[in-house]
């Protein structure tokens, strides 16, 4: 295995291959700056070139697309607000806040070095469950999934903080929006008030982008205020890396339950986002300025979304179970490319999964450092006045939700769920339990109708079962040892 290794390393560093994989670095983190623009559309628009490629060039080059997406989508979550992927929502809830108080550049770097430090332990998960991985994908079956996405789903009384009720009905209006279109058990359509473009259900990126980018280009404009409420920016990226270095465990941490979450099928970056952050949350002393602008809730979910790319290449690559819209891309690309994805890949094509893993390392380290060398001047955006920045903004964002089904009803989806985001932010309702609801519909939804079909109540015996349902009541009850503790404090004080 280390001979094969130093192999494919020697391959990946061919001056005639290394070119590919800084080709796919580069789109990968145009894609993800732009606002709403997915890992899925950069396979999409890489797909036609690698018809006929040099294996070695063509892996390198979507791979290294892949790895840095999640490293390029933390500039618009951070800088206005807005996820630049559905693996980047969650880094909005501090990261937005720290730019308004001009800590941008400090956000920044603390997500490029936690991003790489994920990344690059999320291709040594890869590299360590090659051997390992085949009785473990199949111990997860739908009742297992289930949990899953109930344990999504527990993330939103945490996110809520002091207004449970409140993420409890948003989580659940979140539900419902969820439902719209086909159902996912039956053949049967639900709300869709016969018109065609909802046969299909509401599309994550309007709904995120609508969500959380429309109300804020809006306050920006009514206060006349730039992102950044000081006149100067306080604290560089070099700050930012300090304060990785300094919560290394938590970096760890994330990134570990990223890794192992991705290699579950069917488990998207938002979800892992999510979960990843509520964690954080639950688990950090001192929490209450969660949601206001804490680093730790930006290192989090950026360590865990990098992460999450080494694990989710455990069941493509050697059981062709794409566990996203991006690796279910990469499939493809892999045929087009003449390699057969399943246990080949681990016996007579093993130099290619190993080039594989070692691209997903220097695509995270080269990636992470374009970025934290471009942040000092991209954070400057944050500087800029709303009458000259948002207009440029707005016609991004409509662009960017329109290429979701090309179809006018993104737009005016758009509109409406950006007007929903505004009024729940201006009343002070949580917004992020609402998405996690939308989310995690279909598939809690899915699982569930399986499950009962095929094991009736039996499969709440099974001991993933049991364990996943123990890991979500000690979530829970965590939690609300540490507000009871944190509301103690205060009175005290």
């Amino acid at each position: 295995m280390l001979e094969s290794a130093l192999e494919a390393l020697l391959i990946v560093l061919d001056p005639s291959r290394l070119p590919y994989m800084f080709l796919g670095i580069s789109i990968g983190l145009v894609i993800g700056v732009l606002p709403g623009l997915s890992g899925t559309v950069g396979m999409a628009i890489l797909l036609p070139f690698v018809f006929g490629m040099d294996p070695y060039a063509g892996m390198a080059m979507l791979i290294g697309m892949a790895a840095v997406l999640h490293t390029g989508d933390t500039f618009p979550s951070i800088l206005i607000g807005v996820p630049g992927s559905s693996g980047s929502q969650a880094t909005i809830m501090d990261g937005y806040p720290l730019a308004k108080q001009g800590q941008a550049s400090r956000a920044l770097g603390a997500a490029f070095f936690s991003s790489m430090i994920g990344g690059i332990i999320g291709g040594v998960v890869l590299f360590l469950s090659i051997p390992l991985a085949k009785p473990l994908v199949l111990a997860f079956g739908s009742p297992e999934l289930f949990m899953l996405a109930i344990l999504g789903l527990s993330m939103v009384g945490i996110l809520a903080g002091n207004a449970p009720i409140k993420g409890l009905t948003v989580g659940l209006i979140g539900l419902l929006l969820g439902a719209v279109g086909a159902a996912p058990a039956v053949p049967e359509y639900r709300y869709t008030f016969d018109s065609i473009y909802l046969f299909n259900g509401l599309p994550l990126a309007v709904v995120a982008l609508g969500l959380f980018a429309l109300p804020e280009m809006i306050e920006l404009l009514t206060k006349k205020q730039s992102i950044s409420k000081t006149p100067h920016l306080k604290g560089g990226w070099l700050e930012g890396v300090k304060d990785s270095i300094k919560n290394k465990w938590l970096v760890f941490r994330s990134a570990t339950i990223g890794s192992l979450l991705g290699f579950v099928p069917g488990v998207g970056g938002s979800v892992v986002d999510w979960i990843a952050y509520g964690i954080t949350k639950q688990t950090s002393k001192g929490n209450e300025n969660f949601g206001k602008g804490d680093i730790r809730g930006v290192i989090g979910p950026e360590s865990a979304n990098n992460a999450k790319e080494g694990g989710a290449l455990i069941p493509t690559l050697l059981f062709s179970i794409p566990g996203s819209g991006t690796t279910a891309v990469l499939l493809g690309g892999l045929s087009l490319m003449g390699i057969q994805a399943g246990p080949r890949l681990v016996n007579e094509d093993l130099p290619i999964t190993l080039s594989i893993v070692w691209t997903l390392v220097f695509a995270n380290i080269f990636g992470a450092i374009a970025c934290i060398l471009l942040s000092k001047h991209i954070s400057k955006l944050s500087l800029i006045q709303p009458t000259k920045l948002v207009p440029f903004l707005l016609v991004l964002l409509m662009v960017a939700a329109y290429q979701s089904s090309r179809s006018f009803g993104d737009i005016i989806l758009f509109v409406g769920i950006g007007l929903v985001g505004l009024i729940m932010k201006r009343l002070d309702w949580p917004r992020a339990p609402l998405l996690i609801g939308f989310v995690l519909s279909t598939a809690t939804e899915r699982y569930l109708w399986i499950s009962m079909e095929r094991y009736g109540f039996t499969w709440l015996y099974r001991i993933e079962v049991i364990i996943i349902g123990l890991i979500i009541v000690a979530l829970l009850f965590g939690g609300y040892l540490l507000k009871q503790k944190s509301a103690n404090t205060n009175l005290q004080m």
